[in-house]
């Protein structure tokens, strides 16, 4: 997170259509709503909505077929697909000789490796860490992402739960990235600085 994927994927889609190449982006579960890329730099793309059935693979093919050029693929939150979707996206680029491009974080707030990221890991031909470096609050290079919930960092919950978005009476998501090391003490921004406001306790018992 807050590394600059999305706007890479963006920029990347940029970088060919510009030599004449056609694409096609995909992306799911953007904070921008469905069958939208976007970037947190205001940056957005019409793109194609990849819900758990969807079948790259055919929609591919029945696109060709139908005479419709491709050259390459950009799959943004690709951390969200199903492994067999991943594993289609390995064939389109085998059997039809098609660049894929997928952006996407490796692991989810509990620090565990998403389904789709790990098969991602498995079958690429590259993998490439962002050059843009997210940094945690205290300065430090962010490696983790954290799940607030109403401010408080939590740990356990479902696996996929898009923040940022809507405002709940009751509960707000949001996302943060953090080192390591206050990930693992869940100290947040939020709750660094309000620890840092504490009054210091009395000399005397």
């Amino acid at each position: 997170m807050d590394a600059g994927k999305s706007t890479l994927a963006l920029q990347t889609n940029h970088n060919h259509a510009a030599r004449g190449r056609v694409g096609l982006i995909f992306t799911t579960k953007d904070r921008a709503g469905e069958a939208v890329l976007s970037s947190r730099l205001g940056l957005t793309h019409q793109a194609v909505e990849v819900n758990p059935d969807f079948d790259f693979w055919k929609h591919v093919v029945q696109s060709l077929t139908a005479g419709a050029r491709i050259d390459y693929l950009i799959c943004d939150e690709a951390q969200f697909y199903a492994p067999a979707q991943i594993e289609d996206l390995a064939k389109i680029v085998d059997e039809l000789q098609i660049d894929v491009f997928c952006f996407g974080i490796l692991t989810d707030f509990r620090t565990k490796l998403f389904p789709g990221s790990a098969r991602l890991v498995e079958l690429a031909d590259r993998t490439e860490v962002l050059q843009v470096e997210a940094l945690c609050w205290c300065g430090k290079k962010a490696t983790h992402n954290a799940r607030t919930e109403n401010g408080a960092m939590v740990t356990e919950g479902d696996q996929v739960v898009v923040g940022d978005v809507v405002e709940d009476a009751d509960v707000r998501v949001a996302y943060e990235v953090l080192c390591r090391q206050h990930h693992r003490r869940a100290l947040t921004a939020a709750r660094a600085k309000a620890v840092s406001l504490a009054p210091e306790p009395l000399p005397f018992g």
